[in-house]
């Protein structure tokens, strides 16, 4: 995820992208109910994982692929959405395993 995040972030860093913002502020509420339940076991993480990250990822999901289809092939925020669709099985692997962290940083 936070590759990713790197992503949206430099391209709203470099051209004040708000698509990438708003992708950012997505990832955000993720990392921030990972904060919450980091220090918790893993069964009760991966529990709380499913009720509150679920329909987020689920929300940023719908949210990238209707966006996708709307902005112009080979633009930046194009590369960047491209760029996590092809990776969502790899980003969302962690709601699969309350051991398995938000990211590898």
């Amino acid at each position: 995820m936070a590759h990713a995040w790197r992503k949206f972030f430099e391209l709203h860093a470099t051209n004040k992208s708000t698509l990438a913002e708003q992708a950012l502020r997505y990832i955000q509420l993720l990392y921030e109910i990972e904060s919450e339940v980091r220090d918790l076991e893993p069964d009760l993480r991966h529990r709380i994982r499913q009720e509150k990250t679920v329909p987020v990822m689920e929300s940023l999901h719908a949210w990238m692929t209707g966006r996708r289809d709307l902005v112009p092939e080979g633009s930046a925020i194009s590369r960047v959405l491209d760029y996590s669709l092809k990776r969502w099985a790899a980003l969302s692997r962690y709601l699969d395993d309350g051991a398995v962290p938000i990211d590898n940083n």
